[in-house]
């Protein structure tokens, strides 16, 4: 037997220590324990509510997903949610945004960011960042500007306005045995309410009949509502869209309209988004005021989430599960199946994992696939409509997510 040096079999020995430490380094660097997924969202200032919802809903999914097994691909890595506070205007979303990509650089991918005006201004950094961003907010301008990181899982302001506008017609024309003719709008100057006012103005209200007979748009948060609301008793329209983002703005506007002989049905008012529709609304204006009213949204909880909205109502006292909660949890899915696919922690993967998604029929936004076109717009996105019926807001279309039957206002 041929006797070998002690020096060779040393340095074999330490080759050998070595390729398997980089081994290890790379399946480590590969396989993390825990994934950081973003959501940057208004915690602090008068959008405070609707981002807590945000991320009550993230924290479910995160949850769910971590007791699942994690991220399989990752060999079980666990998601860990970063919540950052996106203030109450586009200048403090942008700060949080250029914060978030400087001192969160191992976030893989982001949920964001409520009102469309902020997204609008929080995707400028996170595209430049390479950081894939899930949204619900509407603004067709999201995804009009060939970004490659953002994906709207949403159906935009356009498109909700021109799935919701027949639906609404045939609806006032089954309850009352005659179709409606004339249109008021007024609505703010946030980014979705825009898009969505601009698709009616601009030959959707014509498309289908009605005529625009007031137009007003203002800044919240409003002081008083008595100006917008005597141009609304004068115009007398048949039906009005009344389009806040500010929960003390509807307030206003319907007991300004109560107090003018035209609430509670009187004028059928359709709202979209889901200001009109938070829990927190009860807290000032009675059920009374608020029956019939109908607002279109891009996801409610609805059927098949009974369980979930079970689970909000006890974990965090939440009465029903708005868009707000609903659309964040599924985001947080969305991910941790776009990291599934990627198999790998990384920012430029998961993108690419975004964009060639076809994971099949959506579970918790309504209607569509989960799957993006070029824009980054997911395929198919329908829209919810939304109706106050005894003290709560309920699912009411599309037929096969509706929790009741819809009720037109008496007139």
């Amino acid at each position: 037997m041929q006797k070998i040096k002690k020096g060779v079999l040393t340095r074999r020995t330490l080759l050998a220590g070595t390729s398997a430490s980089l081994v290890a380094s790379r399946a480590w660097t590969q396989s993390p324990t825990e994934v950081k997924v973003g959501l940057l969202v208004p915690i602090s200032g008068m959008y405070a509510r609707p981002g807590t919802v945000m991320r009550e809903g993230a924290e479910m999914a995160v949850d769910h997903i971590n007791a699942q097994g994690g991220v399989k691909a990752l060999g079980g890595a666990k998601l860990k949610l970063v919540v950052l506070d996106s203030g109450d205007s586009t200048e403090k979303a942008k700060s949080a945004a250029q914060r978030m990509v400087a001192q969160e650089p191992d976030l893989v991918a982001a949920s964001a960011a409520y009102l469309s005006s902020f997204t609008l201004a929080v995707t400028e950094v996170t595209e430049r960042a390479n950081l894939p961003v899930l949204t619900l907010s509407y603004s067709d301008l999201i995804t009009d500007r060939g970004f490659k990181y953002v994906f709207q899982t949403s159906a935009t302001a356009g498109s909700q306005a021109k799935q919701a506008l027949p639906q609404i017609i045939a609806l006032a024309e089954g309850a009352s045995g005659k179709k409606p003719k004339t249109v008021a709008i007024v609505t703010d100057n946030t980014g979705a309410s825009i898009a969505s006012a601009k698709s009616m103005r601009e030959g959707l209200l014509a498309a289908n009949g009605l005529q625009l007979v007031m137009d007003e748009t203002f800044t919240p948060p409003l002081a008083d509502a008595t100006s917008l609301v005597q141009k609304v008793r004068a115009a007398k329209p048949d039906l009005l869209f009344f389009l806040p983002t500010v929960i003390s703005d509807a307030k206003l506007v319907l007991e300004k309209m109560n107090e003018f002989g035209m609430g509670q049905g009187k004028v059928p008012t359709i709202s979209f988004g889901i200001a009109i529709a938070e829990p927190d609304m009860l807290q000032t204006v009675s059920p009374e005021l608020l029956q019939g009213v109908l607002t279109c949204v891009a996801s409610w909880g609805a059927k098949g989430h009974e369980a979930l909205i079970a689970e909000l109502k006890k974990r965090y006292n939440e009465p029903w599960m708005t868009q707000n909660a609903i659309s964040t949890y599924g985001d947080m899915w969305v991910i941790k199946d776009a990291l599934e696919k990627a198999g790998k922690a990384d920012r430029a993967a998961v993108a690419d994992a975004l964009r060639t998604m076809d994971a099949g029929p959506s579970k918790y936004y309504p209607l569509g696939e989960i799957k993006f076109d070029d824009k980054g717009r997911r395929l198919g996105a329908g829209m919810t409509i939304v109706q106050w019926q005894s003290g709560v807001p309920v699912t009411v279309f599309p037929p096969e997510l509706a929790l009741a039957q819809p009720l037109w206002p008496k007139s």
